[in-house]
């Protein structure tokens, strides 16, 4: 959510996936990566620092995942990142074994690896996604949109493309597709400064930005994405991992997943505690924390799961593909009916007596 983009809506989301293939295929015949498919103790695990990945940033930077893992031999190497693209070229080089991510980079590294390279494996957090415009923008309803600009997180991510979405459904255009509304793919800080400066209208964007817009820039909540969705709950992130990866070392992915299930039960009935303990990872990663009162109010808009909502990610998924975002050129839409497997965290939930997931 991260880098500005300025590429055309119609090319930006293939240039990425490409120069992911191209990586990928670069790197197969690295010295460096011939442990690929090969059984390991090393686990690499990437993440953001981003509240929808709080039980990385609290399990790794309070260092129980090292720890339990670490009590079977295995060695855990946490990678950070800031970009959705760059995890999936991470992933199809060898660098890095599973890691949490955002609904579409890990479409559309499905879809450019032929659905070969990776699954998700479990969820991680649904909603926490909010359109928030200025208190003193004219907006009132969709009807005030004409000549309105907007933002989102990035260009192609999950949020930019729930607002050209909506847009579409109540009548309007981009203005890079001959419309009237202007949305620009700008990152989260930029986005709250210019609110200030009165030079944007609104914006869609996930947790905390939509509490800080709220409290530090004059804005209000015009719709809590979860609004839009028939339970409630869409995927917001989920945790994908190599293929190759999961077919040789079975057990150490049943071991971080068991992991992720324990501290998703431990944040979601230890909310007091989880705030402190993602401040306390946070401040580690970045230098920096969120002010309490804006966190529990992202926290209150989120919630915590292993359940990757999957008839949400082909939604989005089908929306991406009718904006242009997801294989581009082709007739038909790809399928994703095998992008998840979840055979390891079932039988996880089936030991604990948990609900399994279809």
């Amino acid at each position: 959510m991260d880098a500005k983009l300025s590429l055309g809506i119609s090319s930006v989301i293939i240039i990425l996936v490409v120069a992911s293939s191209i990586f990928y295929n670069a790197s197969l015949g690295n010295a460096n990566n011939s442990t690929a498919g090969a059984a390991s103790n090393v686990l690499r695990i990437g993440y953001f620092p981003n509240l929808n990945h709080a039980q990385a940033v609290i399990g790794l930077e309070n260092g129980d995942f090292q720890k339990k893992l670490g009590n079977d031999g295995i060695v855990v190497e946490p990678h950070v990142f800031g970009a959705g693209p760059s995890v999936i070229e991470a992933l199809f080089a060898n660098q890095i074994d599973v890691a949490y991510i955002g609904p579409n980079p890990a479409i559309n590294g499905y879809v450019v690896s032929d659905g070969k390279d990776l699954r998700i494996i479990s969820g991680t957090a649904s909603g926490g996604a909010v359109f928030v415009v200025r208190n003193d923008s004219g907006i009132k309803s969709p009807k005030d949109f004409a000549g309105k600009k907007f933002a989102s997180p990035q260009l192609g991510n999950t949020q930019d493309i729930a607002l050209r979405k909506y847009l579409l459904d109540n009548g309007y255009k981009t203005t890079d597709n001959g419309g009237n509304v202007t949305v620009t793919p700008m990152a989260n800080p930029d986005t709250l400064t210019l609110f200030l400066k009165k030079q944007l209208d609104g914006a869609w964007v996930p947790e905390p930005w939509g509490a800080r817009l709220v409290k530090e820039a004059n804005g209000r909540i015009f719709l809590d994405e979860r609004s839009l969705w028939p339970d409630g709950r869409f995927v917001t992130a989920n945790i994908i991992a190599r293929t190759d990866y999961v077919k040789s070392n079975p057990e150490t992915i049943n071991k971080l997943l068991e992991l992720h299930i324990n501290e998703t039960i431990w944040i979601n009935y230890h909310k007091d505690q989880a705030i402190q303990a993602f401040n306390t990872g946070l401040r580690k990663l970045t230098g920096k924390t969120i002010p309490e009162d804006e966190l529990r109010q992202a926290w209150s808009r989120i919630e915590f799961t292993y359940d990757p909502i999957k008839q949400s990610l082909l939604k989005l998924a089908n929306d991406a593909y009718d904006l242009g975002f997801l294989a581009k050129g082709k007739k038909q839409q790809p399928d994703l009916s095998g992008i998840c497997d979840l055979t390891l965290l079932n039988n996880i939930l089936k030991k604990k007596g948990l609900n399994t997931i279809n």
